[in-house]
């Protein structure tokens, strides 16, 4: 698979970054998602914990979705336009984690996952057709059918806190990636009316949810 220089560039990045976080305390510290610290004015965590992870499968996850996922959106967008989606969503998915646990100042997260799930739902636009296979799923599935799972249990995640995993940051990262790829390619609310409605349920669902209190 060919890897832009872009992507090799963000991935190279991630694992330094990440490597120092794993070995120097402070550093993770310093660099993290926090609300509290956010709130007092360090925003910039906002980009910086996306490039933080908590152990090497974690990194490892991250890593190798973005390998199989960037190229496809790379192909369709070229590196400036790939670079806005990652980065938009990787802050997409921050706001969201702000706005959802703006109250729990002591609320910390860490990793590219935001970014990456932006990505991972761009080229789900752009190829839905697209097959995903995984080792719990040994039969390939329908990249939407995936995109729309994984969301939902994201919002299941959100409700019910489960595990030690930014559900919120995935969902907003989705978000991001949803409107820039609608945003940057039009055409495909035309071309693919039926998929982009339907990768909008989540999306849809969460935002009840919401205004009704009920997450």
């Amino acid at each position: 698979m060919n890897l832009s220089i872009v992507t090799i560039v963000i991935i190279g990045a991630t694992v330094l970054a990440s490597f120092k976080g794993f070995n120097d305390f402070s550093f993770f510290e310093k660099y993290k998602f926090n609300i509290g610290a956010i709130r007092r004015g360090e925003q910039i965590r906002t980009i910086t914990s996306g490039f933080l992870h908590v152990d090497v499968s974690h990194l490892l996850f991250n890593m190798l979705t973005l390998y199989f996922f960037a190229p496809i959106v790379v192909q369709y967008f070229g590196d400036i336009k790939f670079l806005l989606i990652y980065f938009g969503s990787l802050l997409a998915g921050s706001l969201l984690s702000l706005s959802f646990h703006k109250n729990e100042y002591h609320y910390s997260a860490v990793g590219a996952s935001g970014a990456v799930t932006g990505i991972l739902y761009a080229a789900i636009l752009l190829q839905p057709e697209m097959r995903l296979a995984f080792f719990f799923i040994p039969i390939p599935i329908p990249a939407y059918i995936f995109g729309i799972g994984y969301l939902l249990y994201s919002i299941y995640g959100m409700k019910s806190r489960i595990g030690n995993i930014g559900h919120t940051a995935h969902f907003g990262g989705a978000i991001g990636g949803y409107v820039l790829t609608l945003l940057l390619m039009p055409s495909l609310i035309v071309q693919e009316t039926l998929m982009v409605l339907l990768l909008a349920i989540p999306i849809v669902v969460l935002f009840v949810l919401e205004k009704t209190g009920k997450i």
